[in-house]
């Protein structure tokens, strides 16, 4: 725990020490844009998020979320931007004791038509599940579909907006539970000018099909830097399970993702 403690003053000294080798205005401008989920910049995002002492076997979970994000300009006025989640699964003693699943669950894809020039910076469009899992409890047998949006605002160093999306099966495995879920991420990020920035995430998951909500509170810090010629932002955070039912006992959320600015 005194090590989780120390992580954010770490971090903060990586970014300042990036910020001086290079221009601070370009840590600063990076780290704004990745705290956007519809800014026009190519990256990589790798999230791994673990929780432990889960449900009635003390189960573990680990999930890398590998998350490309490709911008495309589509006209003069208009952006379109694609988010891929694509998650790559362990867990065990999550479906009965002594078990243990590996595999790639369900792809999620999401395109957001966003204005280049806007007050208010916001994008929707469409997300898709596609059932892409290598193991049947990694994934719902069910290609799903449904709108999403994004809304935010800078300011001063502040982003503040949220994420809502509802997906509603339309075709799969017929023997498998429908999916009918909402899903809501209000999100409050302060980044300092070196590129450091420290974020409160909300997640909120309501499946209407088998009446569960899965609520979680996400604070996380990150910097920006280089290894080498790559630029790499990378954070972390504790996983805070506030749903009343079922919940682990401790979550860790960790993440790397490659910039590649224009």
């Amino acid at each position: 725990m005194k090590s989780l403690l120390t992580l954010p003053v770490i971090l903060l000294l990586t970014s300042a020490a990036y910020a001086q080798d290079h221009s601070g205005s370009e840590a600063e401008e990076l780290a704004k844009k990745l705290a956007n989920p519809v800014a026009n910049l190519i990256s990589l995002p790798i999230q791994t998020n673990t929780d432990f002492g889960a449900g009635i076997n003390n189960g573990s979970r680990m999930v890398i979320n590998v998350q490309p994000v490709i911008p495309f300009s589509v006209s003069k006025n208009l952006n379109l931007i694609t988010r891929w989640i694509v998650p790559v699964t362990t867990q065990h003693n999550y479906t009965g004791p002594s078990t243990q699943q590996t595999g790639i669950g369900d792809a999620v894809i999401s395109g957001f038509l966003s204005p280049k020039n806007s007050k208010l910076t916001w994008g929707a469009g469409p997300v898709f599940v596609v059932p892409i899992a290598t193991n049947q409890f990694l994934g719902a047998k069910k290609w799903a579909v449904g709108p999403t949006l994004v809304a935010l605002s800078q300011k001063n160093g502040w982003t503040y907006g949220g994420l809502v999306n509802h997906l509603v099966s339309i075709a799969g495995d017929k023997n498998r539970s429908a999916v009918n879920a909402t899903f809501l991420n209000p999100f409050l990020t302060y980044n300092w000018k070196s590129g450091a920035g420290i974020t409160a995430n909300f997640e909120y998951t309501r499946d209407w099909e088998n009446d569960i909500n899965v609520l979680l509170f996400v604070p996380t810090a990150s910097a920006v830097t280089k290894f080498g010629s790559q630029t790499v932002s990378f954070g972390i955070g504790p996983r805070i399970h506030l749903s009343p039912d079922n919940k682990p006992d401790f979550g860790i959320r960790a993440g790397i993702s490659l910039i590649f600015p224009k």
